[in-house]
């Protein structure tokens, strides 16, 4: 299997403009901590949700594989609380998906930034029951049930006065009432389908309290076909963003050594790899590139957060992927992805 060594001496200069842009993913998943619990405390609420689409779009730019490197360990892994954490991956997954649909602006900014503010009808209830391990009471199903028209009302209430946004953020949990193709159909349909398909996604790779995150495999084969097992255009449409294997994801290769994936490529099920773990399942001292376009290495499988043990240096991880898409040979053309400004 040809593989590299991790990092050479001519990246170190990278080393602080990348630790500073992990720190402000960081700082963004903590202001949204800090604004969604408690929105009528916040001043001038809408310029500030409109602040912090602005600070995630900035992100998403300047490196999206880093971006859904980030989100796709951020939805197995978070501390900051879930509510928080699953609007940012969301919100993320959005950006990239409208980019690559070439959404107009007004219609992109909307998206997002209800992505951001779908659930603060409900944001301490949805924290807790992420750590609750029993079903939902009648009390709370009730409550989860009337979030959309609830977070509306608070939006409203609020300053919001962006009909789409808002109407996006009341139709994201509705059935859709056409099979009109995506893009034919009315735009707040359209892009509240695009918003649920991107929330089911996410919340389907999250662990609970009450059950574990299910692995990215599982995940796309249910948001493509669909609630109703049918081909999901929204779903199939997000899945050629992120990559069958998105950035972040651990996967099990063909000879049983663990690898996490860096960056996508332009063939689904050869992304550019690290190997992590042995066959045998012992961590590396350092994490190994692993070139699967030119290897004979295949991955086998995609494992969630709770099937592998082992605490990872996501600055290493990020750096060694921007190093191999910059450096390596015959690997320029990873920066050029469905999604990428």
């Amino acid at each position: 299997m040809p593989t590299s060594a991790l990092l050479p001496a001519a990246l170190a200069t990278d080393d602080d403009h990348y630790e500073d842009l992990l720190g402000l993913w960081s700082d963004l998943e903590a202001s949204l901590h800090l604004v969604l619990p408690s929105p009528a405390l916040v001043p001038a609420l809408p310029a500030k949700i409109q602040q912090l689409e602005t600070w995630m779009r900035d992100l998403v730019a300047h490196d999206t594989d880093a971006a859904l490197y980030l989100m796709f360990q951020l939805a197995g892994t978070s501390t900051v609380g879930y509510s928080a954490s699953h609007a940012l991956v969301c919100a993320t997954l959005c950006q990239i998906l409208a980019t690559s649909l070439q959404l107009p602006p007004h219609e992109r900014h909307s998206l997002v930034r209800a992505a951001l503010t779908m659930n603060i009808g409900m944001t301490t209830l949805q924290d807790q029951l992420s750590l609750q391990r029993d079903r939902p009471s009648p009390a709370q199903q009730q409550a989860i049930d009337q979030h959309p028209q609830a977070s509306r009302r608070l939006l409203e209430e609020q300053g919001v006065n962006d009909a789409l946004w808002l109407d996006i953020v009341a139709l994201h949990h509705a059935v859709p009432p056409t099979q009109l193709p995506l893009l034919q159909q009315p735009v707040a349909e359209r892009l509240a389908r695009i918003l649920a398909t991107t929330d089911r996604y996410a919340a389907m790779i999250s662990p609970r309290k009450s059950r574990p995150g299910r692995s990215v495999v599982d995940s796309t084969l249910a948001v493509t076909q669909g609630p109703s097992g049918v081909f999901d255009e929204a779903g199939q449409a997000l899945v050629q963003c992120a990559g069958h294997y998105p950035p972040g994801v651990f996967v099990r290769l063909d000879n049983d050594e663990t690898a996490i994936v860096l960056r996508r490529s332009p063939t689904a099920q050869a992304p550019l790899v690290a190997q992590v773990l042995t066959a045998q399942g012992f961590a590396l001292r350092q994490p190994l590139l692993v070139h699967l376009q030119t290897s004979d290495a295949r991955i086998s499988g995609a494992l969630t957060h709770t099937e592998v043990s082992l605490r990872v240096n996501h600055f290493a991880m990020v750096q060694l992927g921007l190093y191999a898409a910059r450096y390596s040979e015959g690997l320029q053309h990873l920066v050029q992805l469905p999604g990428t400004p």
